[in-house]
Parts: structure tokens; sequence; C-alpha cells
């Protein structure tokens, strides 16, 4: 017998999220400054990551680690915490399909988000196939990954957003 629940929390209220008291400043966890190194980090709000995905044009790309730079420089972070930031991510595209299922023309371009290496987010509705369709239809060419590895945009440095 499977259990259905009676609901769940929408995307659009965890993008918005009015009841949660960020962004935060907060000191670099003593586990993560190995990887990060010392000083502060900030937890941004949902909010803030959809409007950097809001500011990459068509033809352009961001990298998650861009968005988390232009974050911690707004808020005069060392860091953006990046568990969150990846949370936040996901949420921004569950929203903008949603929105787009609604029938909304202008919705966050997510698919313009990419990984550090050019890879495709696994995360996003619809996987890899899905982003390499619309980065497609935006004139990016998009190799097959090789083995277990995701595609990847081809030369996506070359068309790196400035943030």
């Amino acid at each position: 017998m499977s259990v259905k629940f009676a609901s769940r929390t929408p995307w659009r209220l965890k993008l918005e999220r009015p009841n949660v008291d960020l962004p935060k400043i907060v000191r670099v966890p003593s586990k993560w400054q190995k990887r990060f190194g010392t000083g502060t980090m900030v937890i941004a709000h949902p909010l803030d990551v959809d409007a950097l995905f809001r500011t990459i044009r068509p033809g352009k790309l961001a990298a998650q680690t861009q968005l988390r730079e232009r974050l911690a420089r707004k808020y005069h972070a060392d860091h953006t915490c990046p568990l969150t930031t990846g949370i936040f991510v996901c949420i921004v595209a569950e929203v903008a399909e949603e929105d787009r299922r609604a029938g909304k023309s202008r919705i966050t371009p997510y698919w313009r988000v990419v990984r550090e290496d050019g890879s495709l987010n696994e995360k996003f509705p619809g996987g890899p196939p899905a982003q390499a369709r619309r980065l497609r239809a935006e004139g990016f060419s998009v190799a097959a990954g090789k083995g277990k590895q995701p595609p990847r945009v081809k030369d996506f440095a070359k068309s790196l957003a400035h943030l």
C-alpha cells in the first residue's frame, strides 16, 4: 500500500520563503575550512539566485562557481555556501518549469547555468537531455558525455557571462 501525502510545499513557496531570515553571514564551518579556507560565508536567499539567473542573456552561460562568487561579493563575504546555493539552483529551475507549464512566457533561464567544467545538471527538470535541448535551441553545441559523465557544452568558457 502506498501512502500519498495531502500536500507538499510548492516550489514557488520554497523560492520566496517569506519566513526565512536570509541572507545570513556565518563563519566558514571548521569542517569546510580545508576546502574553502577561513573567513565568512553567505547563505543567500533563493530569490538572490533567481535574480542572478535572470541576468544571463541568450547566448551566454554561467558556471555555478560564478554564481557563488557573485553572491559572496554582493554580501561582502569570503565565500557562498555551496550546499544551500545548489539547493536554491534546483528550486529556481523547478519554479521556472512550473511557470512554463502554467503558460508563462517569461521564465527564469535556468538551463543557461552549467557546472564548472561545462557539464549539464542532472538535477534540473528533465535532466541533461532537456537542458541540452534548450541550449541547442539557443545555438550551443553540446557533446555527449563519456561513460557516466553528463553531456557538456563545447567551448563553454567562451560563452561565460560576466556576473
